[in-house]
């Protein structure tokens, strides 16, 4: 039986590069739900847009009538549960669309999934997945230098995101305790790579040094994050919905943990070699100079990194990627793509969005 993957939050920056690489690497009917919200674009997924297994459905999640139109009409083998809000500073500033997309969307989306999976026949039925994609921040803090994220660590979210994505954890899990529907659930670190929406760190930090301004660093910016590139945790999402145990959590990282301060000044080297710049006077000036440090956000977690142990010995993923290969991937596409990223910061892609 072919699979029919329906990925919700398709036209996001790791939703995107999930239905790519379903596209590209597998023979599956892939469905695109999403709202098309700031961060869904569209212009993401032009690659894949004329291929005939895919189809794009435009559906907020937390329209239950609409979603039970997209399940029968699309009658997925597997959910990949994406859409979400995710942007720490915006949930601080406003909490409420996070509560309702990620707490009240994933109900919606939970129920509409149960009523359809209850429909299907036995064979059907066993074979379903619902696939809810997580972050590390439901963890909160780690407190020693060599503490790792599992997948038995205790949740204490410290932000208004975070304590969102926590809470749909929850439900996904209530869901199969409660209903029997059978579920997977990942947990990620942070995640960069091509299509990321230039309002987090390294896209901002690219965008603003080439156009010369200053690169905003948080706190004294010791923050210590584990990067994975988008194109790595795509592959392992798809590997946990194919081969996943039902009633498991993976925790995916990318063995690459860096202050945030390091992460700035990599890529202000990178560019210092991709495309040097020069002061007033015609002198080489490091990107570097660009730094500024500001005051540090409320609630701002000190470190997270994960144990990918689990995934790995499992399911025999590991990153491709190294950080540096990854950022220089990611810079070079920046380089490469000013359309995209031009066209993201006028808001120009919101007014023509392309369908499939």
């Amino acid at each position: 039986m072919t699979s029919r993957i329906l990925v919700t939050g398709g036209a996001g920056f790791i939703g995107s590069a999930v239905v790519r690489h379903l596209i590209a690497q597998g023979s599956a009917q892939v469905a695109n739900l999403d709202k098309l919200t700031y961060a869904g674009n569209l212009e993401s997924l032009v690659s894949v847009a004329d291929s005939p297994r895919y189809h794009f459905y435009q559906v907020d999640i937390c329209d239950g009538a609409s979603l039970d139109a997209v399940f029968a009409a699309f009658t997925p083998t597997a959910v990949m549960h994406l859409a979400a809000e995710s942007h720490v500073d915006r949930s601080i500033d406003g909490p409420a669309d996070f509560i309702q997309t990620n707490i009240v969307g994933t109900y919606s989306l939970l129920e509409a999934a149960r009523r359809y999976w209850n429909g299907l026949a036995d064979d059907a039925k066993a074979a379903f997945r619902f696939h809810h994609i997580s972050t590390d921040e439901v963890y909160g803090d780690l407190e020693g230098t060599d503490d790792l994220f599992t997948e038995t660590t205790s949740y204490a979210p410290s932000s208004p995101y975070s304590a969102s994505k926590a809470s749909s954890d929850h439900l996904v899990r209530a869901w199969q305790r409660t209903y029997g529907l059978p579920v997977l659930l990942t947990n990620c670190s942070n995640n960069y790579g091509p299509f990321h929406f230039p309002e987090k760190l390294i896209p901002h930090v690219i965008l603003n040094a080439l156009a010369g301004k200053p690169l905003p660093v948080y706190g004294d910016g010791s923050q210590i994050r584990d990067w994975l590139y988008v194109e790595d945790h795509a592959r392992a999402l798809c590997e946990v919905v194919s081969r996943g145990v039902v009633g498991e959590t993976y925790n995916i990282g990318g063995h690459n943990e860096k202050r945030n301060l390091q992460v700035v000044e990599t890529i202000c080297d990178l560019l210092d070699e991709l495309v040097p710049a020069v002061d007033e006077a015609g002198l080489p000036r490091s990107y570097r100079t660009l730094i500024t440090f500001v005051k540090d956000r409320p609630g701002h977690d000190r470190r997270y990194a994960i144990d990918a142990s689990k995934i790995e010995r499992e399911l025999g993923w590991t990153p491709q990627e190294t950080f540096e290969t990854g950022l220089r991937k990611t810079v070079q596409w920046y380089l490469d793509n000013p359309t995209w990223w031009e066209r993201v910061l006028s808001g120009s892609y919101r007014l023509g969005r392309l369908g499939g």
